[in-house]
């Protein structure tokens, strides 16, 4: 055996079969006679490894769903929105405002058969000339309010007469007259009433039959008129 200057464990084995990388040469756990023990450092490497310290198998990623497209993502979200002002138009037109369809001539010609209306629940401070929706025999119909609280109203054969002045009314082309069956006139209306005629004054239900109305009882104000058209 020859001493090996650069060797600090001494001199260097001779034997079959010896591999310069002397950790890889003596995988056994006994030392060749003759050679150092290995430092603690380089046992690290041959020992077994510890079942408990040998990590689980990373699991797979699963895998992930694919993006859903855009445009389905854009007409899901169309939906959302037509489907939300769907919402938001029946609640206004369930609480706040009301759809009517004239369905009687008492009106014409302001409103005519057929007519759409829009009418607002929560206006009932009424004026004279504001158009209401109020229902007579289970039959919903529109009128004209010619007077309120406090007012007296006459029918003369001169016409309609409030609180004394015989009125001119621009729009109306029949002459007011008292209905044989009807309410006794003069008559003062009182507090929340008010007395509605039909603008086409001959044959109109309105209050020379039934006397003046509640406002608390109308539907609401008119707002709006859609007129249908003849084709």
């Amino acid at each position: 055996m020859e001493m090996n200057p650069t060797n600090p464990w001494g001199a260097t084995p001779t034997y079959p079969n010896y591999q310069a990388n002397w950790v890889d040469a003596y995988l056994p756990d006994e030392n060749p006679p003759g050679f150092p023990p290995l430092p603690a450092w380089a046992e690290g490497f041959l020992a077994e490894p510890d079942p408990k310290r040998v990590s689980e198998p990373v699991p797979e990623p699963a895998a992930q769903r694919s993006p859903e497209p855009s445009v389905w993502r854009e007409l899901r979200s169309l939906g959302i929105k037509i489907a939300a002002i769907a919402a938001s138009a029946l609640l206004l037109f369930t609480c706040v405002y009301g759809l009517h369809r004239s369905a009687e001539p008492g009106m014409n010609p302001s409103v005519k058969d057929g007519d759409l209306v829009i009418f607002y629940r929560f206006d009932k401070q009424y004026r004279a000339g504001d158009l209401v929706l109020l229902s007579f025999q289970g039959k919903e119909q529109v009128r004209r309010v010619v007077a309120t609280a406090g007012d007296t109203v006459d029918v003369t054969v001169d016409g309609l007469v409030i609180n004394g002045a015989l009125q001119q009314e621009p729009g109306i082309y029949q002459k007011t007259q008292r209905y044989a069956q009807g309410v006794p006139f003069p008559l003062t209306l009182g507090e929340g009433q008010v007395f509605v005629l039909g603008d086409a004054r001959e044959g109109a239900a309105d209050s020379r039959i039934y006397g003046p109305v509640n406002a608390v009882d109308t539907r609401g104000t008119v707002i709006t008129i859609f007129r249908r058209r003849s084709l």
